[in-house]
């Protein structure tokens, strides 16, 4: 296998252009039609196509320039990463290096496909119409459709999407226009195309009973019509964003820049999905203060979507630039306090990872050894925050932001429309930087511990405190204060902290040794906690409730963990609830109760984490 994850032979043959004829049944819950497949022969003697599939119904397998049928079979089969369809290519091994063909392949997916996630009406927000959506990454492309599931391959794409009527289909493309199905009035066809080549993993699709409203000159946000109004509001700083982004990294270059408000189930914060984010409603925290996720993925545009890892072992290549850009674009809107102030809080969440999985695990590492493993089994912030971490150094190293920002626009504008690993980066930063004065900083660096290494970083970096100071006096105080201090505290405390300071704050106790219930109950008669509605609030109080044993919380954390599936807060709750032994029963149930409210990607590491 050219890739740890993937059975295809895209080093022999590979696809190019991608093809989609689909129709979106919701009575069997299934996709079903078709995919031309556009492959170009790499090497002489050639004789078959390798694709990744996972749980496909195949059908027929043909030549799509003459409809002659190719004879195909279902090969090596791997739990973690599905199966190898291996197709006779036309002709057997006569094909030479530099043939071209098309092959067209007609399947119906999985109901249980691990990309896709069926709502019924009663799970969605309005209340009266189905909904469905993919989530590709990471190798879950495979499930609905199949493909060189693998980074390191890019192709362009069209989609013609067949639905009733009464639904939109919106995709990771620009969108093409619709119509009427001639054969069928009660349907409509939806058209999109995606010109510039992208890994499976960003092929995207949602349809529901959709709305969009207008949000900048390149924008607009799409949801149901119960949530688009607040969308827009909550996201109504994208073009600057996007502006910013452009400055630092070069044009954009995917003319639409779009958002889809996504049904409570969805299980990240964000999926970079080209021309159209996905997002969480989670984000609608109703005075913008989460909108750094935005920034997060409007920065995916480049390091990511443009600029690609080439395997999910360099995923840090993804993340780790995307988190540096993102908080460049929150220093250039709010200062670069605030840019310092994000750093901590994610210095806290690395250590988190490295806690959860020991120091030692192989996962923990920057560059991490997957060997066949779903690359799911290694998701947590260590990709994002170590990787952070890195280049936050290395600026420092190389001379700050001045020398380490047109560096980062070079490396954009190198290997745009590519996908490359860990040690192309670092030639190409070693090229970049060729004074002799640089030269020699750079051969300090401890690159080894840094990039292969499990745990936490060779250094600990610092930063700028002053945002934190008053989050972490407060912490002190709480932590210090004897019972009879408890009347002390009032809501004046936090009355001039921002809501990214009061996250700050309750990070802090997170890390420390668990409070009374005392302390928990005198905070929140002060602070109105349990009432704030701000997600990344909730998770963090519910958490600090759990870990003192508040038992009047627990039916307030599964309150929560069912309202929404978004993992970077279903798991550690469920984690929390499980490791305490009077919820641990809880911690079962509710998720054995709800499993199926839960994207397939979310249930798989929730009945992990539970042991179930």
């Amino acid at each position: 296998m050219a890739d740890p994850t993937s059975f295809s032979n895209f080093e022999q043959c590979l696809v190019t252009h991608i093809s989609l004829d689909w129709r979106i049944n919701f009575d069997i819950k299934c996709i079903e039609g078709n995919v031309t497949l556009s492959v170009t022969v790499l090497g002489d003697n050639v004789s078959k196509l390798i694709l990744d599939s996972r749980d496909l119904k195949i059908t027929r397998i043909f030549n799509a320039d003459n409809g002659h049928d190719l004879s195909y079979s279902f090969t090596e089969q791997i739990s973690s990463l599905g199966t190898a369809l291996e197709i006779q290519l036309p002709d057997g091994s006569k094909q030479t290096k530099g043939a071209k063909m098309k092959i067209c392949i007609e399947y119906v997916t999985d109901p249980d496909a691990m990309a896709i996630q069926w709502l019924d009406p009663m799970q969605t927000t309005g209340k009266q119409h189905p909904y469905m959506f993919t989530q590709c990454q990471a190798i879950h492309a495979r499930s609905l459709l199949p493909c060189q599931d693998v980074p390191a391959v890019k192709t362009t794409y069209n989609a013609k999407i067949n639905v009733p009527s009464s639904l939109v289909a919106v995709t990771s493309a620009i969108r093409r226009g619709d119509e009427i199905d001639s054969n069928d009035p009660s349907r409509k066809i939806f058209f999109s195309e995606q010109p510039i080549p992208i890994p499976s993993y960003l092929i995207a699709l949602a349809v529901g009973a959709l709305e969009s409203r207008k949000i900048g000159p390149r924008s607009h946000v799409w949801s149901e019509k119960e949530t688009v109004d607040a969308g827009a509001y909550e996201f109504s700083e994208t073009e600057r964003m996007l502006q910013i982004a452009e400055d630092l990294l070069g044009p954009y270059v995917w003319e639409q820049y779009d958002l889809l408000l996504l049904p409570s189930s969805f299980p990240y914060g964000g999926m970079e999905n080209p021309c159209l984010t996905f997002v969480t409603p989670t984000l609608l925290a109703g005075d913008k203060s989460l909108a750094n996720v935005i920034a997060h993925e409007i920065s995916h545009s480049w390091t990511g979507n443009l600029v690609t890892n080439a395997s999910w072992e360099d995923f840090w290549l993804n993340e780790g630039h995307t988190v540096f850009v993102e908080r460049k674009i929150a220093g250039r809107m709010f200062g670069e306090k605030m840019r310092q102030f994000a750093a901590i809080g994610g210095w806290k969440a690395l250590m988190y990872s490295v806690e959860t999985y020991g120091a030692d695990h192989a996962f923990t590492a920057l560059v991490p050894k997957l060997d066949r493993a779903d690359p799911d089994d290694a998701f947590s912030s260590v990709p994002y925050e170590k990787g952070f971490a890195f280049l936050y150094y290395l600026e420092q190293v190389v001379g700050g932001p001045e020398k380490f920002e047109p560096f980062l626009k070079s490396y954009i504008q190198h290997f745009k429309y590519k996908s490359l690993k860990t040690d192309e980066w670092k030639n190409y930063l070693m090229s970049y930087f060729n004074d002799e004065a640089t030269q020699r900083a750079l051969a300090k660096v401890d690159w080894d511990s840094w990039i292969k290494k499990p745990g936490m970083p060779p250094i600990t970096l610092t930063y700028d405190t002053s945002l934190a100071d008053a989050c972490t006096a407060l912490c002190d105080r709480w932590l210090k204060a004897t019972q009879d201090e408890l009347q002390s505290f009032s809501a004046a405390d936090i009355a001039n902290f921002s809501s990214p300071q009061i996250i700050e704050f309750l990070s802090k106790l997170l890390v420390e040794q668990p409070i009374t219930i005392d302390k928990v109950k005198a905070m929140d008669k002060a602070y109105g906690m349990t009432a704030r509605a701000n997600s990344e609030i909730r998770f963090r109080w519910l958490r600090i409730c759990i870990r003192a044993s508040w038992e009047e919380a627990y039916p307030l954390a599964c309150s929560f963990i069912t309202e929404q599936g978004r993992m970077k807060f279903v798991r550690p709750l469920y984690r929390d609830l499980y490791n305490n032994e009077a919820s641990r029963d809880l911690a079962k149930s509710t998720f054995a109760k709800h499993r199926n409210f839960y994207h397939n990607i979310a249930s798989k590491m929730v009945s992990t984490d539970l042991q179930m």
